[in-house]
């Protein structure tokens, strides 16, 4: 009778068991999962964490009869996401937040995360921001403010901490970081950017020991305030190359004392990937790999990636295919990176030691 009894326990436990395994999400996963799509020169990012939630950095352009919303849609939609929990928008330049209107017109958006208020008021530039508020209209909206983190679930200890905004920054270093930069002391300032992209909203996603940067187009002497005198982020897996690769950002003091493995570049055909801007993450102490969206024509050879790393290496802009890189984290550190042209994936291990 006791073994009959004890029989039953098991076949209900696992029952509850096979109830419960079916209710999980499809989604479920244990890795944090980055895509960076091909939007032409701007920037749409997609985070598909490990609790389910999605966050889209930027939207690409409009115009172009949808083409940068359906690119990211489509993407979401393949890979289990029926709607975008956080959109957040770096700044409000057409290639950021231009997009916007026909993203919320294709899939559901519930969280807007922006800046504030714009510094441009040019009649393109109100135009731009009115679209865009609009297109958030009675939705939950969030100012992003420096030392402020957005309130995705921390499944795994995945963690989205904004360290730039409206041209503001942390005050207090992250966790393990606060190294002093000798950099700092042969960097040379350039004159202040006025532009929406100083005011750009950057933030630090973590998972685990996993540590990756976006900081929008935040430019050179925004760049040097969260760096110097000491590194208040601290070292980083992958860097999200600024401003798309242009020569306005990218800084060597602080590319150099964020020390990435991997960087992404998000360029165009004709736009970003420049020349200097390759070269500074090229010789960053440390770098394994750079990684493009397309292959830079002004840059030449000696300043782009090899083939393998390029999603779209046709100097064509009008041969474009829109493919997309994919990053995929393990909360230990390691992680891979894929191109989808062609299917190849290099993985990286997890850092020996803290960085």
């Amino acid at each position: 009778m006791l073994v009959m009894k004890n029989g039953l326990k098991v076949i209900v436990l696992f029952a509850l068991l096979a109830l419960f395994t079916a209710s999980l999400p499809a989604w479920a996963a244990k890795t944090l999962d980055v895509y960076f799509v091909d939007v032409e020169g701007g920037q749409a990012t997609l985070f598909i964490f490990p609790s389910g939630e999605s966050m889209l950095v930027d939207t690409g352009w409009a115009g172009f009869d949808g083409r940068d919303a359906d690119r990211i849609v489509q993407l979401a939609t393949q890979h289990g996401v029926r709607q975008i929990d956080y959109l957040v928008i770096t700044h409000y330049h057409a290639d950021h937040v231009g997009g916007v209107p026909q993203l919320v017109a294709r899939i559901p958006v519930r969280n807007f995360v922006d800046h504030g208020p714009s510094v441009e008021h040019t009649k393109d530039a109100n135009a731009l921001v009115q679209a865009y508020e609009q297109a958030r209209q009675g939705k939950p909206h969030i100012v992003a403010k420096p030392g402020e983190k957005i309130p995705i679930h921390g499944t795994g200890g995945a963690s989205v901490q904004i360290v730039t905004a409206a041209g503001d920054a942390i005050s207090q270093p992250l966790p393990d970081a606060d190294a002093s930069n000798p950099l700092c002391a042969t960097a040379k300032l350039r004159n202040a950017d006025p532009s929406e992209n100083a005011r750009s909203v950057g933030l630090v996603i973590t998972f685990g020991k996993f540590r990756m940067i976006d900081l929008g187009d935040l430019t050179w002497n925004k760049e040097y305030d969260v760096v110097c005198p000491n590194n208040k982020l601290g070292a980083v897996d992958v860097y999200m190359a600024s401003h798309h690769g242009l020569a306005a950002s990218g800084s060597p003091v602080m590319v150099h004392a964020l020390r990435p493995r991997v960087a992404i570049v998000d360029n165009g055909v004709t736009k970003g990937g420049s020349a200097e801007a390759w070269q500074t993450i090229h010789s960053s102490p440390g770098l394994e790999s750079i990684w493009q969206l397309h292959y830079a024509v002004a840059a030449g050879a000696d300043n782009n990636a090899p083939e393998a790393f390029i999603a779209n290496p046709d100097a064509d802009p009008k041969q474009d295919k829109g493919y997309w890189i994919k990053l995929s984290a393990e909360s230990n550190g390691a992680f891979s990176v894929t191109n989808c042209r062609t299917g190849e994936t290099r993985s990286y291990p997890a850092a020996a030691q803290q960085r």
